[in-house]
């Protein structure tokens, strides 16, 4: 069994993220989902459809959840998910490198991807000065 990962963000950032990390790897190496907020959305449809992904994902394991923006809807709902299942992690500012980094130890449990998450997040984030061609 696996952490389950499940992607909530505004409109189709969360599958073109995935998509791209799961073309870099080959594969996707968690059980993953995505759930689009869309400003069509209504919450409470949207609130059941993010349960039904959860207790699909749940597998022992535990779920984290990635979310775009802190305190935006795709946040809030997954903070209520936390709030209402005890296996549930949420990270907020989701990026391309958080779910490679993540992605790449699907062996480790919840609690070691989350790090890796967070520090691939983080570590991805520079500031290109001009001149330099990166790859110090």
């Amino acid at each position: 069994m696996k952490t389950g990962l499940l992607i909530i963000t505004h409109n189709r950032i969360g599958a073109e993220l995935l998509a791209t990390a799961t073309a870099m790897l080959g594969q996707c190496p968690l059980p993953a989902r995505v759930l689009p907020v869309t400003t069509a959305c209504d919450p409470e449809t949207l609130q059941r459809d993010a349960e039904a992904l959860i207790a699909e994902l749940e597998a022992g394991r535990g779920v984290i959840v990635l979310t775009d923006m802190y305190g935006s809807t795709p946040a809030n709902v997954a903070r209520r998910l936390q709030q209402a299942h005890g296996e549930v992690d949420v990270v907020t500012g989701v990026n391309l490198p958080m779910l490679v980094r993540l992605l790449n130890y699907p062996e480790l449990d919840r609690h070691g991807l989350l790090e890796k998450a967070i520090s691939g997040g983080q570590d991805g984030i520079f500031i290109c000065h001009d001149g330099e061609d990166g790859d110090s």
